[in-house]
């Protein structure tokens, strides 16, 4: 019994041939760099999906945090208002002032809750994924990590379009940049991907920079702005009675307003970011508990701060665009089409300021796409690995951000670099987010039996449901481009699983005292393992079963026969870590074990119980009827199905060695 071991980890074998060593020290030092931790490669990154972080309190501030997610969110400012004026003319300063009002009382407390509830960064995605099972539950994941994954994607090709389009508007662009927008959007993404390559305290450490400048130039020009209203009383004074003159009637008025809210509430973007980004906030304490209470307090502020701040901005430069600009100015081909404030930088504060603030708002929309990327390299790792629906190495970042910047440049010549022709899909990926994360509060405050948040959280899910479905009305194009994202990750996934569904994917396998007991019993010669269904318990079946094998394979040694049986818990499920349960009943020896996959976990004990033992085990298995493809399919989907010849090929590919590999009978 001292050869017996109570807990073993299974790995797999490289039965690739060795390469040359000029070619292995360029593979190694490629590997190494490519291929390493997200420690090494994003500082500050949480290790895994569980949110385990090795140095207990590295990360950064909950403001420098606050800075890569504003990025996205309070870069929206270089564009926000003279959408606002465009959609809702004079109206603009009241729609923003309901945007302001469903900011606040609407996608904070959702996305505090969020923070509080899903403590690693996984956002409201995690939160239902915890309410349904199996494989609809993967596949809900899928379809809202292709709505996540357009709303990212489409934050980084539509931000730096914008920041060339504002290069391309300031009136000192060298001659040479001209007729180049593409080149120059293409050129802002692979300059963000090289400071994604380079390091993630860098990537942060710009984040503030950039934010800080970028605030402070927008309050100067908001400031600017209010003195001349304030001065010049006449502004304020003709823009009331031009709205009065335009909407006498203040129900019609309420009713437009309502009908424009959904076509700026682009406003709102940022919030899912803020939560998803959160596992590089710093967590101090003695212990776990005390780091992530530390995390989700400091995250809480992050988007608490982050939505006060961009409301106040919100709305008093809506109201300072609306009040000095002339309307026609907001019209396509308008000096303050989609950059409203450059404008009044540049008429108010002379052309060097307005210049700075150019400048200061093509860096911004850049550097918008980090947080996007932040993102992405923070949820992907987290679900289509663990599904088994990418491969290992998609766990690393730096092939993941070599991945999404490819995407996004094929994104932005697909469609030529136009701000317009992505804004559909940027604002239906954003709604659809943060319907879902309504949603997912709403049924978890069911869930805990709060019927007064319930009430509150329902509201909430009504108005984003309403906004996003009036934008998917409007802008049909936004799903049409969301669907082929969640197609292609729908596919893409489901090949990775057939892919690798004959990898060994366990990850250990831990014995109980009795089946320990019944393996020791046989440690002197090899196990006859018997496969047998774990629904039917009758003894005459097990010994019936037993004459049959004995007949068909003329087992000599029957005291070490031993009966397998896998019950199928949940087939969705790829890694697992396998328990085995010991049972004898006149004389018959049972070891059962659950898991996700007939054929993996009879290979994975097949080889522990080899590794324990030292004796290479036999396997009886019985042929599956009916045609390949169905078998494959049951396999695939739910975990049985031609369970002899995969078990024989998960076998081959984790063990090479034919005189250690267990012996696979198929009668």
């Amino acid at each position: 019994m001292n050869s017996l071991k109570r807990k073993g980890s299974i790995r797999s074998h490289n039965s690739d041939p060795e390469p040359s060593k000029h070619f292995l020290g360029a593979q190694t030092a490629l590997k190494s760099w490519l291929m390493g931790t997200q420690q090494d490669q994003l500082k500050g990154e949480l290790q895994g999906p569980h949110g385990k972080r090795g140095a207990g309190e590295a990360g950064h501030p909950w403001w420098k945090v606050m800075c890569l997610s504003g990025v996205d969110y309070f870069s929206t400012l270089g564009y926000q208002p003279a959408i606002a004026a465009l959609a809702a003319g004079l109206l603009s300063p009241l729609v923003t002032l309901v945007l302001v009002a469903v900011t606040l009382l609407g996608a904070l407390p959702i996305y505090r809750r969020i923070a509080a509830e899903s403590p690693a960064g996984a956002g409201s995605i995690n939160l239902l994924e915890k309410l349904l099972s199996r494989w609809s539950a993967k596949i809900f994941v899928l379809i809202l990590l292709g709505f996540t994954i357009t709303d990212f994607m489409i934050t980084m090709t539509l931000s730096a379009a914008d920041a060339a389009a504002h290069l391309e508007a300031n009136p000192f662009m060298p001659r040479v940049l001209e007729h180049n927008h593409i080149w120059v959007t293409l050129a802002f993404l692979l300059l963000l991907t090289a400071v994604f390559l380079k390091g993630f305290d860098e990537t942060i450490n710009v984040a503030v920079i950039l934010v800080v400048v970028f605030l402070a130039l927008n309050t100067v020009v908001i400031a600017a702005g209010i003195w001349e209203v304030v001065t010049h009383p006449a502004l304020s004074i003709d823009w009331w009675k031009g709205l009065t003159a335009q909407h006498s009637n203040p129900w019609l008025a309420i009713g437009l307003i309502v009908l424009v809210f959904p076509k700026i509430a682009l406003g709102m973007s940022g919030f899912e970011t803020g939560v998803v980004v959160m596992p590089q906030i710093r967590g101090r304490g003695e212990t776990m508990s005390d780091r992530i209470q530390h995390r989700v307090a400091g995250t809480k502020k992050l988007l608490t701060v982050a939505a006060f701040t961009m409301s106040l901005m919100l709305v008093s430069s809506s109201f300072v665009t609306t009040a000095l600009i002339p309307q026609q100015e907001f019209q396509h081909g308008g000096q303050a089409n989609g950059r409203a404030l450059a404008y009044l930088a540049h008429s108010l504060l002379g052309e060097g300021v307005g210049t700075a603030y150019d400048i200061s708002t093509i860096l911004i929309l850049w550097f918008a796409g980090a947080s996007a990327m932040s993102g992405l390299l923070n949820l992907v790792p987290r679900y289509l690995p663990r599904f088994g629906m990418a491969p290992e190495w998609t766990k690393s970042a730096r092939p993941l951000v070599l991945i999404f910047s490819a995407v996004a440049i094929v994104i932005t010549l697909l469609f030529k670099a136009n701000v317009e022709a992505q804004g559909g899909a940027y604002a239906t990926g954003v709604l659809v987010l943060m319907s879902s994360a309504a949603v997912a509060v709403t049924l978890s405050a069911k869930r805990k039996r709060q019927p007064y948040a319930v009430i509150f959280y329902a509201v909430v899910t009504l108005v984003f449901f309403y906004t996003t479905v009036a934008n998917v009305i409007e802008r049909p194009d936004g799903l049409r481009i969301a669907s082929a994202f969640i197609l292609a990750v729908l596919v893409l996934s489901f090949i990775s699983r057939a892919l690798r569904s004959y990898e060994l994917r366990i990850e250990s396998v831990d014995f109980d005292q009795k089946s320990l007991d019944i393996i020791g019993s046989c440690s002197n010669k090899p196990i006859h393992l018997i496969a047998h269904r774990p629904d039917n318990f009758s003894i005459a079946d097990y010994y019936e079963k037993r004459a049959r094998e004995n007949w068909a394979h003329n087992i000599a040694n029957e005291d070490n026969v031993v009966f397998l049986e896998i019950a199928v818990m949940d087939p969705s499920k790829f890694n697992a870590e396998l328990v085995v349960h010991g049972l004898e009943m006149d004389g018959i020896k049972i070891l059962s074990v659950s898991g996700a996959s007939v054929a993996n976990n009879i290979a994975a004990l097949a080889i522990e119980i080899r590794d324990i033992t030292g004796q290479v085990p036999h396997i009886y298995l019985d042929w599956a009827a009916g045609k390949p493809i169905k078998n494959y399919l049951a396999f695939l989907l739910f975990g049985q199905g031609q369970i002899a010849s995969t078990t024989h090929e998960v076998l081959r590919r984790a063990e090479p060695d034919l005189y250690r590999r267990p012996v696979v009978h198929v009668s």
